[in-house]
């Protein structure tokens, strides 16, 4: 692969007392990594050597100012700070979030100027990055406020997608949540997440039920009678192939799920524990609906193995891996389904 054909991941690093930065590290010990991409850390050398210092990892980096002097054979380290940061492995304090939140920042704008051709983020303190510029429950609303298009929170593998309809929210809100136009909402952003990123051209997708086997004719609540069913009904008229509500227990434990494209769970939980179940450590969370690409690896900051060399790197290889991937296929779609009048101005 040529260097000027290769795919620019941009890497916000997360927490700074957390496991990132070491998942980031190990997944670019192997040298091969730089034949797939050109990453771009947005942080600071000091910081990454501290951690390669306190891990004794050998993994070499190369510190730039801008992304002029990006080097596509290296991993670029953008210094968007020269201050010394007081890091302290596996505590949470207000400098760890807040550094989180500036490499959070500079990739998003880099992102959108297309400097950047994907993102993919290592993982932040939810409470700690909290501040009067980040007023967000998680990076998938910050995503969306701060780029174009609907937001739709998918867990992968590659044998399963989950999709939240309603996302970090309390449960006590769920229901009240739960109406026609979000429904329609996520099940077009999945159907065309699953179209344009993943090459499938009919997308069969799944609904689950919001209360204990679908409510039991009312008898356990009424929404997936009154809300749910309907709803599924009139996205049917339109010709996706949209199906459900089914109950949670039984669509995972008797691997129903493995019949669809997509599932739609109703809520974080509902959808994340039997994933977690399924695919914890292999996982990706991906951002669907947006702009731009981006993907996470499925777990947190892991503050309890932090700077012990324990990290497994593998579902941020994946994201990795993913967000290359769905960029190349979202490309290709753009360019088969250009209309004659696109190529004429090319």
């Amino acid at each position: 692969m040529e260097k000027y054909d290769k795919i620019i991941v941009g890497i916000s690093i997360g927490d700074l007392n957390g496991i990132g930065i070491e998942v980031i590290l190990k997944t670019f010990q192997d040298k091969r990594m730089l034949d797939f991409c050109t990453p771009v850390l947005f942080g600071a050398t000091k910081v990454i050597s501290y951690h390669k210092k306190a891990l004794g990892i050998e993994t070499p980096v190369h510190g730039i100012t801008s992304m002029s002097q990006l080097n596509h054979s290296k991993i670029n380290v953008l210094n968007i700070w020269k201050e010394e940061v007081a890091i302290e492995l596996g505590k949470t304090t207000q400098f760890s979030g807040d550094y989180a939140a500036r490499s959070l920042a500079s990739a998003v704008k880099h992102l959108k100027e297309n400097k950047i051709d994907v993102l993919v983020t290592a993982p932040i303190n939810k409470e700690n990055i909290q501040s009067d510029t980040f007023n967000f429950p998680g990076h998938t609303e910050y995503l969306e406020a701060n780029l174009e298009g609907k937001s739709l929170m998918i867990l992968m593998t590659d044998a399963l997608r989950i999709g939240l309809i309603t996302g970090h929210i309390p449960i006590a809100k769920v229901a009240e949540a739960i109406t026609p136009e979000l429904i329609k909402s996520k099940v077009e952003t999945m159907h065309e997440s699953l179209v344009k990123d993943f090459g499938i051209s009919k997308p069969k997708i799944a609904v689950l039920s919001l209360n204990p086997h679908c409510g039991d004719k009312g008898v356990i609540g009424k929404e997936d009678d009154e809300i749910i069913k309907p709803t599924i009904s009139e996205i049917k008229e339109t010709g996706k192939l949209v199906f459900g509500p089914y109950a949670a227990d039984g669509f995972f434990g008797s691997e129903t799920y493995k019949q669809f494209d997509g599932v739609l769970a109703t809520y974080h939980d509902q959808g994340l524990a039997p994933f977690k179940a399924l695919s914890f450590g292999k996982g990706v969370n991906f951002t669907a609906g947006l702009s731009h690409i981006r993907t996470s690896p499925d777990h947190g900051t892991g503050y309890e193995i932090a700077g012990k060399n324990l990290a497994n790197p593998s579902s941020f290889t994946e994201a990795l891996f993913t967000a290359i991937q769905v960029f190349k296929t979202r490309n290709e779609y753009l360019e088969l389904t250009k209309t004659p009048l696109d190529l004429k101005k090319r």
